[in-house]
């Protein structure tokens, strides 16, 4: 009786477990993960194209002396002036031909009063007709070196051809005024300067005339600029053409500089993936492509241009394939996915979302 008693909850142990069913094996592709996944297309690129280049005058002028053989005696500006057409940038010393303009209005008082004496003894036997036509030449000689002296004695004040800021200069109290190929003075007509950029024949299709770009300055300062000229030729060599860039007048944008342009509204069709689903770590950026097992493997991308939520992929993957929408997403290469395929109009304006 007693080992009966015994017996019985070895009994029920047994009896429960003859009763439990083995656990059942879950297959693979049961635990594989459900990722959005979007197509590598040709796509319009909105934004994002960049171009660099110097910034130069819109408009250079060249300041120079009309007369020579004449000392400077004052330098009236200096580089950074702005300065106004017709103002008096160097006064050149006027002790020598103040001298010759005082005998050359003596001499011409001199010849007006003598063709005066004859002005009216034409043909009446005083002077011969030659005497009378000399004296009327001289007379118009002299008064002619006067105002030739004259004129010379203004252009001793070099003025500036045109309103603008004063870039170089180099003239000093001292100098003598002479012929020769380097100006005085370098000027900004108006102060304007722009940003010549130089980009590809493809990109120079994306830009029109007028259109806006934000230019980054050495200072890291920005400026909007606008689009006002687009080179007509491609450089054979380079294979690129120049933009100009017009930028608005201030100090901080100086001649001579490197700056950045982007143009916001610039498009193009390429070859494009969604910003989220690239991703960036020791080995450069990558996509993870899905193939058709739907399992999925890094591939290494080039990327350009990016705008409106796409980047251009200069090198990658063909166009038609699969990539994970969402690079955040921790796969390994051949791991198994559930893709869950995105419309374009979707992943570009979607944010990222953990998978």
């Amino acid at each position: 009786m007693k080992l009966a008693k015994a017996l019985l909850p070895l009994a029920a142990v047994l009896a429960l477990a003859a009763c439990k069913k083995p656990p059942e094996k879950v297959s693979e592709k049961d635990q594989a993960r459900a990722v959005r996944v979007v197509r590598v297309e040709p796509r319009s690129i909105v934004g994002g194209l960049t171009a660099s280049g110097d910034l130069l005058p819109r408009e250079e002028a060249a300041v120079m002396p009309e007369v020579t053989g004449y000392r400077v005696a004052r330098v009236m500006v200096d580089v950074g002036d702005y300065v106004r057409a017709g103002q008096t940038l160097v006064q050149l010393d006027p002790t020598l031909i103040e001298a010759q303009v005082a005998q050359a209005r003596a001499q011409a008082a001199q010849a007006d009063d003598q063709a005066k004496r004859v002005a009216d003894l034409d043909g009446q036997g005083v002077l011969s007709q030659e005497q009378i036509a000399q004296r009327r030449f001289q007379a118009q000689a002299a008064n002619a070196q006067l105002r030739n002296l004259l004129t010379q004695r203004r252009k001793l004040a070099v003025t500036a051809p045109v309103s603008g800021l004063i870039l170089e200069k180099t003239v000093r109290p001292g100098d003598l005024s002479a012929g020769g190929s380097t100006p005085w003075f370098r000027m900004a007509r108006d102060g304007q300067v722009e940003l010549s950029a130089e980009l590809g024949e493809g990109d120079l299709a994306r830009i029109r005339v007028g259109q806006t770009a934000t230019v980054t300055l050495p200072s890291g300062a920005a400026a909007q600029g606008r689009v006002r000229l687009i080179s007509p030729q491609i450089d054979p060599q380079t294979k690129l053409g120049a933009v100009r860039i017009l930028l608005p007048v201030r100090s901080d944008i100086r001649a001579g500089g490197f700056a950045r342009a982007v143009f916001s509204d610039a498009a193009g069709m390429a070859l494009a993936a969604p910003e989220t689903a690239i991703r960036y770590d020791a080995d450069g950026a990558s996509v993870m492509t899905v193939a058709a097992d739907n399992r999925v493997k890094r591939m290494p991308v080039q990327t350009g241009p990016r705008g409106g939520g796409w980047v251009q992929l200069v090198r990658g993957p063909p166009a038609g394939t699969r990539i994970v929408q969402n690079a955040a997403a921790f796969l390994l290469d051949n791991d198994l996915v559930r893709p869950v395929e995105t419309p374009a109009q979707v992943a570009s304006a979607a944010p990222a979302r953990k998978q």
